[in-house]
């Protein structure tokens, strides 16, 4: 629907409500009064959504609509543990806090109704009352059953919830104490009452390998297994390239071609090939051409719109394609004829891409290289290494050759670059973590980086310059304020960055990295830096790429784990094939806002079950740790007590109540806890010994108290 038309409509809409409904009405009598035809409900149900959402009008429990009798907003509600929440108002950026006296029955994801208690005043954010519960937000929900003898309760593992869920023995499909289950909320309760539910799934027992992880998988709402329809479709795909399919591509199989990945993948879609002629370099990014296989409109298609990426977590991946295709046809595979979509670059000895070309293309891979292996032959000079892959070893010196001039380019133009290390988790055969260390970047996963980059790039430039609808990767400016807090904490270390009156420029925050490199500290103020920053998401718009200091950037290269990159894929194949007409252009129109939108919220929601599967083995590694000293870093500071990170990127709180010694404030400029008697000082970045004394799996937690107290373990 048009915008100017939806709005007509709302005003004409809104009039009626406000004038002719004197009596309450569900949207079907409201299209039976004005003789809105049935094919037209739809557009009067998202008239009747958008005045709501602008608190013009209300609707009750039973869906029907009255005139607002005060300033009204509908948003999400997201709880927290504590009680309290937060409503999110779509198209507003901040949010508005609800005490937990004005919550009113909402839980987690609900959808609400809220009104406005206080508005935005010197630095304080809004305030608000929930009115009314809109629509609930969670119908089922991973538990842990506790059985009694006439009933039993399912305690919530989403701490968020809030409340124990009460299971009639009848409805409780037999579980037992300790049994992770999925329960069906049935009444929400209210007035004292606890919530009511059934149990419609047990996944297992609290203690049986894995349980933990699938609780996990339940709570996110991740699709594990593809339909019968969709193998079906998967197995009719062929298992080689025909003659057919590489008919009118541009054949690059005589190209010494690598793919350099991790030692355990399995779908390589991505595939390198450089040379130099004279002062220019000729880079071939090739990309598995997965379209070619997952056909618009599919059932393959649609399931891998509905995912939005693959998931990766700690023992397992969950893909978003199957894996026949993934690592099959799709695979770029060694000796294999593939077929791909290739971003050839021309790069001067500036990092400048003075010419590209984007083609259909058909490649065989040479080897299938490890960034161990080429990192054996460019950093450690390893003698049997360079021997077994003697005919590709000058590539791989001109790969590290053309990748530090592309990123000197891009670090002059101010571009960040996170170099900490993330989070390594080694499990044993009952996914039980033996070890956690940090995982290290070395000079192939950069050159592999860099490559990627560029290519991102010059895609997502040219087809912004041709004005084709497109999908872009958006990363906005950072709130000033998260970049005043982390000026407050560098200070602690003796750093500092410049911020102008609004906004600060990458610059500033990429000097801050390369003053910090190789320091101790590097790991926090990375960690902490990049927590000021805003989420990249997808966007139809090319707003820029604040971390990456450039004008345009899309994700093309990884079709087989992200949507994004197989729907940029079929924008350009259409253009490439001279399809890209005025029906083309409506039709991508349409759907790509929505596209952009779903594949953010499916990035997030990864993103999310990939730091819970985290979280949760740092406990269980922890629950073995209990009594143990460790030295650590204050990585944050609260009125409750501070936080410590350990060098194998564990953190804990030590709690304010531990601190026995005196009694603390919480400074909230200087983001310190100052005792009142000793004058002592607990800041952000400060070195301190600490104690494991206990840990949580339900709240994901790890409890620190500082060695030279006496700490009671549990």
């Amino acid at each position: 629907m048009k915008q100017e038309v939806l709005q007509e409509r709302k005003e004409t809409i809104y009039q009626f409500i406000c004038d002719e409904l004197y009596v309450p009405m569900k949207a079907k009598e409201i299209a039976a009064v004005l003789n809105v035809p049935k094919a037209q409900r739809s557009e009067l149900q998202e008239v009747l959504d958008s005045l709501l959402t602008d608190g013009r009008i209300e609707v009750s429990a039973k869906g029907k609509y009255t005139k607002s009798e005060g300033k009204f907003l509908v948003g999400e509600f997201t709880a927290h543990p504590r009680g309290f929440g937060f409503v999110t108002i779509e198209g507003q950026e901040d949010d508005i806090f609800i005490p937990e006296s004005q919550v009113n029955g909402a839980f987690h994801k609900d959808i609400v109704q809220v009104t406005l208690t206080r508005g935005e005043s010197k630095g304080k954010r809004r305030e608000g009352m929930i009115t009314k519960v809109i629509s609930r937000g969670m119908n089922q929900i991973v538990c842990t059953y506790e059985k009694s003898k006439t009933f039993g309760f399912a305690v919530p593992d989403n701490p968020k919830f809030g409340k124990d869920i009460f299971v009639p023995q009848e409805r409780s499909k037999g579980a037992v104490s300790g049994h992770k289950v999925v329960v069906e909320i049935t009444d929400f309760g209210g007035h004292g009452k606890k919530p009511e539910g059934k149990v419609v799934e047990i996944l297992g027992h609290v203690n049986d390998p894995g349980t933990d992880i699938l609780s996990i998988v339940r709570a996110y709402e991740l699709p594990v297994e593809f339909s019968e329809k969709i193998m079906n479709q998967v197995e009719r795909v062929a298992n080689e390239v025909s003659e057919a399919d590489m008919a009118g591509r541009m054949d690059l199989r005589d190209w010494q071609t690598v793919t350099i990945d991790g030692e355990d993948a399995k779908d390589l879609d991505d595939a390198i090939t450089l040379t130099k002629e004279g002062e220019l370099y000729k880079l071939g990014v090739h990309i598995a051409d997965v379209t070619n296989y997952v056909q618009e409109h599919s059932a393959l298609d649609v399931e891998a719109l509905k995912r939005g990426t693959s998931v990766y977590l700690v023992d397992r991946v969950i893909p978003m394609l199957p894996h026949k295709l993934s690592n099959g046809i799709c695979s770029l595979n060694a000796g294999e004829n593939r077929l791909a979509l290739s971003c050839i670059m021309t790069i001067d000895g500036k990092g400048n891409v003075v010419d590209h070309v984007i083609a259909e293309t058909v490649i065989k891979v040479d080897r299938r290289m490890s960034y161990t292996s080429v990192k054996k032959i460019l950093e450690d000079e390893d003698a049997a290494e360079i021997k077994e892959y003697e005919e590709l070893v000058p590539m791989f010196r001109l790969m590290q050759e053309l990748a530090a001039i592309l990123r000197k380019k891009r670090m002059s133009r101010g571009s960040i670059d996170f170099d900490f290390p993330e989070t390594k988790i080694i499990l044993n055969e009952q996914g039980k973590p033996v070890e956690i260390k940090p995982y290290e970047r070395n000079v192939a996963t950069k050159i592999i980086e860099d490559f990627m980059l560029i290519a991102n790039e010059t895609v997502a430039q040219d087809y912004f310059w041709q004005e084709i609808p497109f999908v872009y990767r958006t990363h906005d400016n950072p709130d000033t304020e998260k970049i005043r807090k982390l000026g407050t904490f560098i200070n602690n270390f003796g750093y500092t960055i410049k911020i102008g009156q609004d906004e600060i420029h990458p610059k500033e925050l990429q000097k801050l990295l390369q003053k910090i490199d190789g320091t101790p500290e590097e790991p926090l103020i990375s960690r902490l830096t990049l927590r000021s920053m805003k989420q990249a998401k997808y966007a139809t718009m090319s707003t820029g790429h604040f971390g990456l200091a450039t004008s345009y950037y899309c994700h093309f290269t990884s079709p087989i784990r992200r949507y994004p990159d197989l729907q940029i894929h079929r924008i350009i194949k259409d253009n490439l094939r001279g399809r890209m007409n005025e029906k083309k252009i409506e039709h991508y129109e349409k759907i790509l806002p929505e596209v952009a939108k779903h594949s953010s919220e499916m990035e997030r929601r990864a993103d999310e079950a990939e730091r819970e599967t985290e979280k949760l083995k740092k406990v269980e590694y922890m629950e073995s740790h209990i009594g143990e000293t460790y030295e650590g870093v204050i990585s944050g500071v609260t009125e409750w007590g501070f936080y410590v990170e350990l060098p194998n990127t564990i953190e804990g709180l030590v709690h304010v109540t531990s601190l026995t010694d005196d009694y603390f404030h919480y400074n909230e400029s200087t983001y310190e806890l100052i005792g009142d008697v000793t004058g002592k000082r607990y800041k952000l970045g400060q070195k301190i010994k600490v104690v494991v004394t206990g840990t949580d799996k339900i709240m994901r937690t790890i409890d620190f108290c500082i060695s030279n107290e006496k700490c009671q373990t549990e």
